[in-house]
């Protein structure tokens, strides 16, 4: 709860006058029952109408002021809630921005949605009516006891007979709220997790015939869901009606024995009628005592989820290395004894070893390999997407790790071999990375990239919505806008993942033809599986098994009669029995 304190510093000021709000509207409330009180004893006295008119009147105003200090303590309180709600939530999604991918290979997008959501929705309602009523209750009671025992210590004493029941109830069920309000907010989280894989997946559901089976399971995650939230207000249902009743027994016990204290004259009736006041004002601070315990459990749950989060450090940060002012990357990317190993909950799997490569400023190098076998792994390295478990990358001599993270990573265009595009027009998706690009810069990137073409035939062109994760697209056209994407913000290194795979061999002909002008021009790398896409590069390495098993261009590798001679006989065999 400590990172809850900071932003409830941010608002001190506010919560300070919210709190006094509160004071005011308790003290005016406390000041009804005292005047009521005289107004009774003048009556019984006999004394003139307008002695209790003017009582009346006193009232009246008090009640119309008590509702403006009331109206102002709810109005300032429940808007720094929403407040600390804006900046918690804004403060998570950027801290989840800065974690890196590893971190997301361990998570499920539903369950961080569900902290993003309805955990800091948990917090604004502890911060606003849960605070509200934290600071509202002690303040009545002490008013209300104070004023109580100068009237009749005795008869007050009476009245709290039945409270030690409220304190061990509290005592026995904050423990059980806490512990089931947790396991509710993960339950939620679980169901959230859920839905938003079928429905990211919904045609694979579709295509395997799975719908049932996918409903059934939802429902008896539904059935959990259901049977916490049971337990929980099972908890919460026991408080409430028990408070009801202390409140009503001391009512009981009040017109009793404040009875017999009127009869035996040791007390007066409007002291009596002024002590059944305050029990009245007592009345709902006591019954809302399990509900506000609940809104406070649920806060206090939600934020230890929150916190879970938040005390995770970005493993890949920038360092605290200057960097000189103005400099600019050439392109010369170094690996230097390199190893990497994705390190699982399980286990640590090594990907790369031993792996020493220099590309020069401006060169084409191409990276082929079998599947698995590390390339994608390699590449992930230059922008720092992961860092080396060994060894080190370098760009110009410098390591990457010393690299500000916003400078290496605008020199790179990467175009990943899943492409990935957000909800939002073709133009949107293109300049993701260059918002300030123009119309023509767009269509200049699309052309280089033969995406021109099919953008003409889009029901409204370049201003197309492409649907979630870009499904109205083929899985061409997806690969052909992040390519446009990253030849727009003009890189000085481009990284190309497989990124013609489901593109046809015309399609990729021509897209080649088109790029190889700007490829000479910065440093580029390219991994691909056709022989086609990388027989023009300056440089081939072969991987294999994390290790670069081969190098050299395309003839000498084919001189070499090692795996990419391999790779080129058997994918040209493959060519001349398709033109039969």
């Amino acid at each position: 709860m400590a990172r809850l304190w900071t932003y409830m510093r941010r608002y001190r000021g506010r919560y300070a006058f919210g709190l006094f709000c509160l004071l005011a509207t308790g003290t005016m409330a406390m000041a009804v029952p005292y005047l009521l009180k005289h107004a009774v004893d003048a009556i019984a006295a006999g004394q003139p109408t307008s002695t209790v008119a003017w009582m009346a009147l006193g009232i009246i105003t008090i009640a119309l002021v008590q509702s403006v200090a009331r109206t102002f303590s709810r109005f300032v309180i429940f808007n720094v809630g929403r407040d600390i709600e804006y900046d918690l939530r804004n403060d998570l999604f950027a801290h989840l921005e800065r974690l890196p991918l590893a971190y997301y290979q361990t998570q499920q997008t539903g369950d961080l949605m569900s902290r993003l959501v309805n955990d800091i929705t948990a917090v604004r309602m502890l911060l606003g009516v849960g605070f509200l009523n934290l600071v509202n209750t002690p303040i009545y009671y002490v008013y209300a006891v104070s004023i109580m025992i100068s009237l009749d210590w005795k008869l007050t004493l009476a009245a709290l007979v039945p409270y030690p029941v409220v304190l061990l109830i509290v005592k026995r069920t904050s423990r059980q709220l806490m512990e089931r309000t947790l396991r509710v907010q993960e339950g939620l989280a679980s169901m959230s997790s859920r839905v938003q894989e079928n429905l990211s997946g919904i045609h694979v559901v579709k295509a395997y015939v799975r719908e049932q089976e996918e409903t059934e399971e939802f429902a008896r995650l539904n059935d959990d869901f259901s049977a916490q939230n049971m337990e929980l207000a099972q908890v919460r249902g026991i408080i409430m009606p028990v408070m009801r009743a202390v409140s009503t027994l001391t009512t009981l016990v009040v017109l009793w024995y404040g009875g017999l204290r009127v009869i035996g004259k040791a007390l007066s009736l409007g002291d009596l009628v002024a002590f059944i006041a305050y029990l009245h004002i007592l009345a709902w601070p006591t019954m809302a005592l399990g509900w506000m315990l609940s809104i406070v459990q649920r806060g206090r749950a939600a934020m230890q989820r929150l916190e879970q989060v938040f005390v995770i450090e970005p493993a890949i940060a920038d360092r605290a290395a200057a960097w000189p002012e103005g400099e600019t990357l050439r392109g010369e990317i170094a690996f230097e004894g390199v190893e990497f190993a994705y390190h699982t909950p399980l286990n640590g799997h090594r990907v790369l070893s031993g792996v020493n490569l220099t590309i020069p400023a401006g060169a084409t190098l191409a990276i082929v390999g079998r599947t698995g076998s590390g390339k994608t792994t390699l590449v992930d390295l230059i922008p720092r997407l992961f860092d080396v478990s060994a060894g080190r990358v370098t760009i110009d001599g410098h390591d990457v790790r010393e690299i500000p993270l916003g400078i290496l990573r605008r020199a790179i265009g990467f175009v990943p071999q899943d492409p990935f595009l957000f909800s939002r027009s073709v133009r949107d998706n293109i300049r993701f990375g260059a918002p300030a690009a123009t119309d023509d810069d767009v269509q200049e990137a699309a052309t280089i990239a033969a995406l021109d073409r099919d953008v003409g035939e889009l029901p409204y062109a370049y201003d197309t919505i492409v649907g979630e994760r870009g499904i109205t697209l083929s899985g061409g056209q997806k690969q052909r806008v992040t390519l446009a994407r990253a030849l727009l913000v003009d890189p000085t290194i481009l990284i190309l993942d497989d990124a013609l795979s489901s593109v046809d061999t015309e399609t990729e002909r021509r897209i080649l033809s088109r790029l190889r002008g700007l490829m000479r021009e910065r440093t580029s790398i390219v991994i691909a599986h056709r022989i086609s896409t990388v027989r023009d590069a300056d440089l081939i390495a072969v991987v294999d098994e994390g290790r670069i098993v081969e190098l050299g261009d395309h003839a000498t590798l084919l001189a070499h009669g090692g795996f990419y001679a391999d790779l080129f006989q058997r994918q040209r065999l493959s060519e001349e029995l398709e033109a039969l």
